[in-house]
């Protein structure tokens, strides 16, 4: 079975000058059931069919199943999907032995940068780069699903608040 491991985090620093890589990355969802999504991905030239199940542990594992479709059909696919859309520039960090995903979003979520770390296992030890805050793992409001049905800019100021607290 294929399980995504992952731990979220607020990004707080300066991370691009450290990036090897970034990619755009334009996200549409289907219909789903509470705690599982379907989504489709176009990552510069490539798309991608995903469906996730719900959080295990605190948010911190969940099934995942990721196909490459061709081109063609991501757009098709984009286009049967719910209104709205999650636009962002992924920026990839090496950290140890990981690579830390920066989402840097547009749009309705501009101004949220997050990132995420791919981990083996939920106990597998970590690098934290000195750009990352405060922990959002399983934290929903920043799941990519959520996000575009409840944007950032929406809620942005009562988060800055929280945080400030």
């Amino acid at each position: 079975m294929n399980y995504e491991i992952e731990r979220k985090f607020l990004v707080v620093g300066e991370f691009k000058s450290k990036a090897y890589s970034h990619s755009h990355i334009e996200q549409g969802y289907f219909e789903s059931a509470p705690g599982k999504t379907i989504r489709v991905r176009i990552r510069d030239d490539k798309a991608y069919l995903t469906i996730k199940g719900p959080s295990d542990n605190g948010g911190l594992s969940r099934y995942e199943f990721e196909t490459e479709v061709p081109i063609e059909d991501g757009h098709q696919l984009m286009n049967l999907c719910r209104p709205g859309r999650i636009d962002k520039t992924r920026w990839l960090v090496k950290s140890g032995e990981h690579t830390v995903e920066v989402d840097e979003f547009h749009g309705d979520n501009e101004g949220l940068v997050i990132a995420e770390i791919e981990l083996g296992s939920e106990d597998e030890a970590y690098e934290k780069p000195d750009f990352l805050g405060k922990e959002l793992t399983g934290d929903r409001r920043f799941y990519n699903s959520h996000l575009m049905r409840m944007p950032y800019c929406v809620w942005k100021n009562a988060f800055l608040k929280e945080l400030s607290e």
